[in-house]
């Protein structure tokens, strides 16, 4: 072969060699060669894998591909599992404390020696691009270390509590939501179970949970449908809490089965994150925010979609907007030109599915045609694919000016790469448009004024509230806001439960132990 035909091979885009899907789950079977099947994950029951359950085949959002069988347990093998956890329980609530750290620290040190692997599992999984799916890991263990060194304080006299916590969260952060978690509540002294989600992320959870288990942690890992599995995980009389991380709709369905249970729980759901821009002029440092918010295609419950913009400063904020939006770079996560170059440095990849890909595009047809007036429209010509890769799952950013009331853009989160903004006149319409979906996990205030920032900040429902500079890690003892402290809000069917300003760890209450004395109320 001529030098001018390899050096054409080599420039062509290809998956960097030794992290093709086999390879890496051939490295992870590797690993934990009880947890992973040659067709399917297993499950993990009283601290065995069983390899039980129909096995449905996961499909790669990156291109296309099959990865492997994840299986569907029924409602009577979950209940099994719920059983055995309460009893693993009754033992783990009185290990001491001591013996807890070390064996949460010696989880946590194995995964830190597989690092890579899990993360490039997600990269398959679930599309991240490389640096993000690093970062979930990292964050994981990183939040696990401080809590270990922290939960002697944290937990004072409060007792663990009466049976296992039970975990059900979305697919876009296995790592540094779902495992931490698990791992905290293990450190407060609580068993666990967890249902793997069924869109993706299953093989780095396997993993994961294969590391924890070894360690002799008290871990339940289930996979199944929601509509059969939700029943037993959420209301069973053994389980002890309930922790819920998701969309509305599934969400709400949890909190009214909890209802009548008296069952403690905490319930993260999704919402119209809102950034309102009034009286403000630091366009450079807002550039920053809005370019990393880009992220993951915007597929995390901190993502913001939403801009509300004071009329006066329009053309001001689209000057800044505008050529952030331009610069994103986004394509497969793992595909280099040359074999030794770095996995390539996007803002995202393939959103989870082709057909979350399809649901955003009629999303944005919608919004046009009830009047919105597109400001940005991206290609996937712009993106950086392998030639003949399926491209189904991808979709370019987008931003629209004023979608139509009706338009579901307008109240509802796409958790895509899709903007809106919004012009208003008044301090009213600019709370009225930011509160459009009647709560939120988090909202910005970009305004030069912090005194008026915060009077605004206060009529927002939303968990959280920066004003300039969000943050969003409640495990290190940092402020939400770059001018000031943040609010932290619970509500309820509209209704402010809970509302404190906080300038230390938040995560105390969502992922430590529940305080003895309420329910911890659910979230919208």
């Amino acid at each position: 072969m001529s030098p001018a035909v390899v050096e054409q091979n080599q420039g062509a885009l290809h998956v960097k060699p030794g992290t093709e899907w086999a390879a890496v789950l051939g490295r992870a079977s590797r690993l934990a060669p009880e947890a992973f099947g040659t067709d399917r994950l297993h499950n993990l029951v009283n601290g065995s894998w069983r390899a039980t359950g129909e096995p449905e085949v996961l499909i790669s959002p990156v291109d296309g591909s099959k990865l492997i069988g994840l299986p569907r347990l029924s409602a009577g093998e979950a209940q099994h599992a719920v059983h055995a956890a309460a009893e693993a329980h009754a033992e783990w609530s009185r290990t001491p404390l001591s013996e807890r750290q070390a064996r949460v620290v010696a989880a946590v040190d194995a995964m830190a020696d597989v690092r890579d692997e899990l993360a490039l599992l997600l990269a398959w999984e679930i599309g991240k691009p490389w640096k993000l799916a690093c970062a979930d890991v990292d964050r994981a263990l990183d939040g696990v270390r401080w809590y270990v060194d922290a939960i002697e304080s944290m937990l004072g006299d409060r007792a663990p509590l009466s049976g296992p916590v039970s975990n059900i969260a979305s697919w876009n952060y296995p790592m540094s939501v779902l495992v931490h978690a698990e791992l905290v509540q293990l450190l407060a002294g609580n068993a666990v179970l967890a249902k793997t989600p069924s869109q993706g992320g299953a093989a780095c959870l396997t993993l994961a949970h294969a590391l924890m288990a070894r360690e002799g942690l008290p871990v339940t890992l289930l996979s199944g449908a929601g509509a059969e599995l939700s029943e037993v995980l959420v209301r069973s009389p053994g389980i002890g809490a309930m922790a819920f991380v998701g969309g509305r709709s599934a969400g709400g369905k949890v909190a009214a089965s909890l209802v009548d249970t008296g069952k403690r729980h905490m319930i993260e759901q999704e919402g119209l994150n809102a950034w309102g821009v009034w009286d403000f002029s630091d366009w450079d440092g807002l550039a920053a925010h809005l370019k990393k918010g880009f992220e993951y295609a915007k597929q995390r419950c901190t993502a913001y979609p939403r801009y509300v913009v004071q009329r006066e400063l329009v053309d001001q904020f689209l000057a800044m907007y505008l050529p952030v939006i331009r610069s994103i770079r986004f394509g497969h996560p793992l595909a280099v030109e040359r074999d030794d170059d770095d996995l390539p440095t996007l803002d995202f990849g393939p959103v989870i599915s082709a057909a979350k890909a399809d649901d955003l595009h009629r999303r944005v047809g919608d919004a046009l045609h009830r009047g919105a007036i597109p400001l940005y429209r991206g290609s996937l010509a712009d993106g950086r694919f392998i030639a003949g890769q399926d491209t189904s799952a991808y979709v370019a950013p987008a931003a629209l000016l004023a979608p139509g009331g009706a338009s579901s853009l307008m109240h509802a989160e796409p958790f895509g790469p899709i903007d809106t903004i919004v012009v208003v006149d008044t301090e009213a319409e600019l709370l009225a448009q930011m509160n459009a979906s009647n709560g939120a996990l988090v909202a910005s205030i970009a305004c030069d004024d912090e005194d008026k920032a915060r009077r605004l900040g206060r009529e927002l429902r939303a968990y959280k509230v920066g004003i300039n500079k969000p943050r969003s890690r409640g495990d290190r003892a940092e402020t939400f806001g770059g001018r000031g402290a943040s609010w932290l809000g619970c509500f309820v069917g509209g209704e402010l439960l809970v509302q404190a300003v906080t300038e230390g760890p938040a995560n105390e209450l969502l992922y430590g132990n529940f305080p003895e004395h309420s329910r911890y109320p659910s979230s919208v």
